[in-house]
């Protein structure tokens, strides 16, 4: 696979410069360290790409022949042992080490936002074992999306975890961030995925974690890796729960008058016991913009897989809640269409050239907060100076709530960076306030790091100290989390 989209820039590799004006060089000493452990190189052109990621502020500042940090060298391991002997050497130095693999990160999580060491994993690829009894398979963390589903279809099985960067994101990417695929009300997020892990330490010690179908030997150690974006230790290898191959498809769409008979409709499927592979319910704006709509009604679209008696029990389910709130049968053919162009993220790029300030914000909340956090978050944002969209979608469901998607743009004659924090600062409180998290499954990285205090309370208090326990000379993707040496806003 290629290990990353392609971004535009507005200058040729040569001419980009840093936006972040603290950039770690490595010395002479540390360079001849990573060369005996690893390939390295410091080419102009390989640096630039590894100094982003698909953070959609950064798509205006490449526009603009910037990037926020550029890494004085990329290092591409091949073996846990090799990323040991990096993180080892990164360590005694006291020289940053950022981890990315496809680096499709929406929230600057990839990006070596204090210069440093760019640890590229996407050399480490493949399935290394295949338990098809179990249905347990151990891979390498910078395994694309299709490459792992494809050497897993020979035995009959599949992971199941399709995010929308599924071409351009590794499994190591998925962990780190605690992603969520788009049949997740089916097959999980990443969480309930994974079984076990290898980690390599700042330090250059390797760990195992997990490994059992359930255990009660203390608290759950791999979970503390899971959606730590890197800055805790490095993923090298997972052990995730696969099922059977899907033999049988049902396809279903429904309108509904309001998205709150939407958001009811949904609740009432899951708590009754329906988890199809697919729950998609579009808001009045988006049902128009994206299905067809007319601007008043929602559209909920439903695709379930796997065993035919169970897809048809599920999609029952969901037929008797969506009739219980007033829906009517819609264009089964819309689910086909969502399929088609359901990871085309091409107009990104294109109104990023045209000025226009675009990005999309998901967070999850209970049942019962899901109105309020829609009409809250929604109304923030339009309030904002320059905001001509907002919009939601409801993507992902689970027993006690759901994942709302929100959708914003804006074109004003302020700076883009300004605007940009203001929708951000707007949108994200306005959800924090309303009952919702920070975040479902784009992670913190960069941007959302200004808010972990007001997410987790004392709660960062825990997550510092362990911070400050495993990376104790704080090398590891500096600048996220909200673990200190921020560098933006």
């Amino acid at each position: 696979m290629e290990p990353v989209a392609p971004i535009e820039f507005g200058v040729p590799h040569g001419a980009v410069s840093p936006r972040f004006p603290e950039r770690t060089n490595v010395g002479t000493a540390l360079l001849a360290a990573l060369d005996a452990a690893c390939g390295t190189s410091t080419d102009p052109n390989d640096l630039v790409e590894h100094g982003r990621d698909w953070w959609p502020l950064a798509l205006h500042w490449a526009l603009a022949g910037e990037v926020p940090n550029v890494p004085a060298v990329v290092v591409r391991p091949r073996s846990t042992t090799e990323v040991a002997q990096v993180a080892a050497a990164c360590n005694d130095a006291r020289v940053p080490l950022t981890v990315s693999g496809g680096r499709s990160s929406v929230s600057g999580g990839a990006v070596p936002a204090r210069g440093g060491v760019a640890l590229d994993m996407s050399l480490m690829s493949g399935v290394t074992s295949v338990d098809a009894v179990s249905g347990l398979v151990t891979v390498l963390a910078g395994t694309f999306g299709p490459d792992l589903e494809d050497q897993l279809a020979p035995h009959g099985l599949r992971v199941g975890h399709y995010p929308q960067s599924f071409a351009i994101s590794t499994v190591g990417g998925w962990i780190g961030a605690r992603g969520a695929g788009q049949f997740s009300t089916r097959y999980g997020k990443i969480d309930d995925m994974v079984a076990g892990l290898e980690v390599v330490l700042a330090d250059g010690r390797v760990v195992h974690v997990g490994g059992a179908p359930a255990a009660a030997d203390g608290p759950d150690l791999a979970s503390i890796f899971i959606g730590s974006e890197g800055t805790l230790g490095i993923v090298t290898s997972a052990t995730l729960r696969a099922h059977p191959s899907p033999q049988h498809e049902a396809r279903a769409a429904w309108r509904l008058r309001s998205f709150g008979d939407g958001i009811a409709a949904c609740r009432d499927a899951v708590r009754h016991g329906a988890t199809p592979a697919v729950l998609r319910l579009y808001d009045p704006a988006e049902t128009k913009r994206s299905h067809g709509g007319d601007g008043e009604s929602c559209i909920l679209l439903v695709l379930d897989e796997g065993d035919q008696g169970l897809v048809s029990a599920t999609m029952n389910l969901v037929a008797r809640s969506a009739a219980s709130h007033g829906a009517e049968p819609g264009d089964e053919s819309r689910v086909a269409v969502w399929l088609e162009h359901r990871n085309d993220t091409s107009a990104l790029q294109a109104l990023s050239r045209r000025g226009y300030v675009v990005d999309t914000m998901e967070v999850a909340a209970p049942w019962s907060r899901l109105p309020d956090v829609y009409g809250a978050v929604t109304s923030a944002l339009r309030a904002v100076p320059g905001c001509i969209a907002a919009s939601a979608h409801l993507s992902h469901s689970y027993l006690d709530g759901a994942c709302l998607y929100f959708s914003f743009a804006a074109k004003d004659d302020r700076p883009v960076d300004v605007v940009y924090r203001e929708l951000w600062d707007a949108g994200q409180r306005a959800a924090l306030s309303a009952g919702a998290n920070l975040a479902h499954h784009h992670g913190v990285g960069l941007n959302r790091s200004r808010f972990m205090a007001e997410a987790l309370g004392n709660g960062l208090d825990v997550l510092r100290a362990l911070k400050a326990s495993l990376d104790r000379h704080g090398i590891l993707n500096p600048g996220k989390l909200g673990l200190g040496q921020e560098v933006w806003p």
